[in-house]
């Protein structure tokens, strides 16, 4: 049974008494309608809007990150399955596999971002959320709701993070501007 998150609120990734092996971060977004008199001539715009996730130590340090430009980590435990440059369709729009069992040990917290490279901002888009997904099952485990309004170009959705021998998930939604995950590094930092 999946779980509606709010700002802030955190979950646990243990089920049933052992931790989950491998979860899927899931984007989706659509475009706003723009245009059109009395609903005639509406159109959609493609809008491109761009998973990342950074990859920090204990110690607050990036020791890796996954996006468009580098699809996979450098230990091969998180995957990006693509960029997808429209939001068009239902569902996930772009997806970023997490194998907990294989992530390494230096590594406590994982950062998910979502940021327009090509500058729409959040204005431009509607029903947007992420998602956490048991990927062996396909049971949504939690979902965030990203469709705040605004001038924003990004914003730091979730992260999953080490505690003790498990894993957490925790909502963040803290609105940033970027065009790509190095720029939002001084809004990432206070929340590892």
């Amino acid at each position: 049974m999946s779980v509606s998150l709010s700002k802030g609120q955190k979950i646990s990734l243990e089920k049933g008494g052992s931790g989950l092996k491998e979860v899927v971060m899931g984007l989706g977004w659509d475009a706003k309608e723009t245009g059109g008199f009395f609903g005639f001539g509406k159109r959609q715009q493609d809008i491109d809007l761009d998973a990342s996730a950074v990859l920090f130590d204990a110690q607050k340090q990036k020791v890796d990150e996954v996006w468009f430009r580098q699809l996979r980590s450098r230990d091969g435990s998180v995957i990006h399955t693509g960029d997808n440059r429209t939001g068009a369709g239902d569902g996930d729009d772009e997806q970023i596999i997490v194998d907990l069992s294989q992530v390494p040990g230096e590594v406590s917290t994982i950062v998910f971002v979502v940021n327009s490279f090509t500058g729409e901002n959040f204005s431009q888009i509607e029903n947007a959320f992420c998602r956490l997904v048991d990927k062996s099952s396909g049971e949504e485990i939690a979902r965030f709701d990203l469709s705040a309004q605004g001038n924003h170009t990004a914003q730091i959705m979730t992260k999953v993070y080490r505690e003790g021998s498990g894993w957490q998930f925790q909502a963040i939604g803290q609105n940033a501007s970027g065009r790509t995950f190095d720029n939002l590094m001084p809004s990432i930092t206070p929340h590892l």
